[in-house]
């Protein structure tokens, strides 16, 4: 940074306690108008012109920071208090304080001149570490923007995908381990005669083979499950829709006891319901991601 360069000059403003008066609506006033003035469009043969619109976005940047503008309207103030200081002192005057200085340093006196540099280089570092905060909270940003989702809003998001999932578009499948066992691909293939097949999710069991099956379209769901899908004849496939899989409830054994959870039919096992559920967890989370 350029200790040098007046930031309310830049934008066209008035400079020193004129210019720390300004709000932060003039600041952006001003920045917006000196902007289509100088904007490299409109200076097409000027060398200058790219350099000038980049200086003129970072004093812009600094005087819209209030702590970064504060601390440079404290170091304008030091200069002005030098500049003035140094004006009203003719060569007799200098020399004589020149001289009382001296005895001043002598007696172990504090250096007026030694503390306004010290105080000047001070704020002049506060100045360029704020400069260096600004840029790397721009940095963040922008990086922030190439980073993957959080797990907190992948989750967010499973779930709304979850809401979404239609059950009427899923087949249940079950198959005996009798014979040759089935893969994704063997079903994906067996079920796309009738649509398109989005998703495939087999959960084997020891005795007994089962799979969701989920179809691009109810239509394509009600015709799977009431087709003929029967796969390897050596073992024989079981296809119901998702929706009928479920049972009704068992009767209550006590007196205003509430009714049993839904059971799922004997023909997918009587742990199917975990393993339902299970699925429905993959398909929702396959779901979020083609999304």
């Amino acid at each position: 940074m350029d200790d040098k360069i007046d930031h309310y000059i830049i934008l066209g403003l008035p400079t020193g306690d004129e210019g720390a008066k300004f709000s932060e609506k003039d600041i952006t006033k001003a920045y917006r108008k000196r902007a289509l003035e100088l904007h490299p469009d409109k200076r097409p043969d000027d060398q200058n012109a790219h350099a000038d619109i980049l200086q003129l976005n970072a004093s812009y940047a600094i005087l819209k920071d209030e702590k970064a503008r504060q601390l440079f309207d404290d170091l304008l103030r030091i200069k002005q208090m030098k500049i003035r200081r140094q004006s009203q002192q003719d060569s007799k005057r200098r020399k004589m304080v020149s001289d009382l200085e001296k005895r001043e340093r002598a007696a172990f006196a504090p250096d007026p001149e030694a503390e306004a540099r010290e105080e000047e280089e001070r704020i002049s570092r506060k100045l360029k570490e704020e400069i260096a905060r600004i840029r790397a909270t721009y940095a963040n940003k922008v990086a922030s923007t190439a980073q993957p989702p959080s797990k907190e809003a992948t989750t967010q998001g499973t779930e709304n995908a979850s809401s979404s999932l239609d059950k009427e578009k899923v087949c249940k499948v079950t198959w005996d381990k009798v014979g040759e066992d089935y893969s994704a691909q063997q079903l994906r293939e067996l079920f796309e005669k009738f649509g398109e097949v989005e998703d495939v999710v087999i959960k084997s069991q020891k005795k007994k083979g089962c799979a969701l099956v989920v179809m691009a379209s109810k239509d394509a769901a009600q015709i799977a499950a009431t087709g003929t899908v029967c796969g390897n004849l050596s073992n024989p496939l079981l296809v119901l829709p998702l929706q009928q899989a479920v049972t009704a409830t068992a009767p209550c054994t006590q007196k205003n006891a509430e009714p049993d959870p839904p059971k799922l039919s004997n023909l997918v096992g009587s742990q199917y319901q975990a393993f339902e559920d299970s699925v429905l967890t993959k398909l929702k989370k396959a779901a979020k991601k083609q999304q």
